[in-house]
């Protein structure tokens, strides 16, 4: 005698219910903590603050007397406040991603956690690098070699607005970049390709890397090999890293399985 759909799903209703109040918490957490961290950012050192921080690198090349401008009634209010709650959320990233893995975890096999948290904790980490990277060393390069090439007789006035837009697409750029190891280390562990594969690939990837650079960087050399050069070097972390994580995050019966093929 068949159960009906009924039977099958009795007793299914309230685990569902619990997981969406638990999942609510989570996002209330997160965004009470991206919350916290934008008001006190504006307290000190404040949006015009902030704004000062992330300009300084392109002021620091402009001609003297030159300044940057606002084209838009509402840009000097709108892109410093903008500024505050991207940086209110960087500083609660840590809070926010927390909350992910402490939802995904109860649902996770032991081995599933030795892979997942240290691939969190480690993106994080890449992506704060990249961005850290960008801002201290490539700005200043790019700017420089963008500022000796311009005409004395044109007066460098740029919008705080495109600034932004410019400033947060490298961001992005090289934060992203940034995470290759990471991606590396998830095709190996997941079987679609194997650590050999990588090896052999590491040619088209060097081609692959100086071409995605010269497509998302400004046209100028520094700022395509500061992002070519750590791609290469960065896929290169990754293929080490994958024989690490593989043999670190093996299931329980994928190691007794190969201890039956070594006997």
């Amino acid at each position: 005698m068949s159960s009906s759909p009924e039977d099958e799903l009795a007793g299914t209703e309230q685990p569902f219910v619990s997981h969406l109040i638990e999942l609510r918490d989570r996002l209330i957490r997160a965004l009470l903590a991206i919350g916290v961290a934008f008001g006190l950012l504006c307290l000190y050192p404040g949006p015009a603050g902030l704004y000062d921080l992330l300009a300084a690198p392109l002021v620091a090349h402009l001609p003297k007397g030159s300044s940057m401008i606002a084209t838009n009634v509402l840009s000097p209010f709108l892109v410093p406040l903008k500024i505050t709650l991207l940086a209110g959320f960087l500083v609660a990233l840590p809070v926010v991603l927390y909350q992910v893995w402490a939802f995904v975890a109860p649902g996770l096999y032991s081995h599933e956690k030795r892979l997942v948290l240290p691939l969190v904790v480690s993106s994080t980490v890449l992506f704060f690098i990249g961005v850290a990277f960008c801002y201290f060393f490539v700005f200043g390069q790019v700017f420089k070699f963008i500022q000796g090439f311009a005409p004395k007789s044109i007066m460098a006035a740029p919008d705080i607005e495109a600034y932004l837009g410019f400033v947060m697409t490298m961001f992005i750029a090289f934060g992203a970049a940034f995470e290759v190891p990471v991606v590396v280390v998830v095709l190996a562990r997941m079987g679609l390709v194997t650590v050999e594969k990588l090896r052999e690939f590491r040619g088209y990837f060097i081609v692959l890397a100086f071409v995605i650079a010269a497509i998302i960087t400004p046209p100028d050399i520094v700022s395509q090999l500061a992002l070519a050069i750590p791609m290469c070097l960065l896929y290169e972390l990754g293929i080490w890293s994958a024989g690490v994580f593989i043999r670190a995050t093996k299931a329980p019966d994928d190691s007794e399985d190969a201890k039956d093929a070594a006997g």
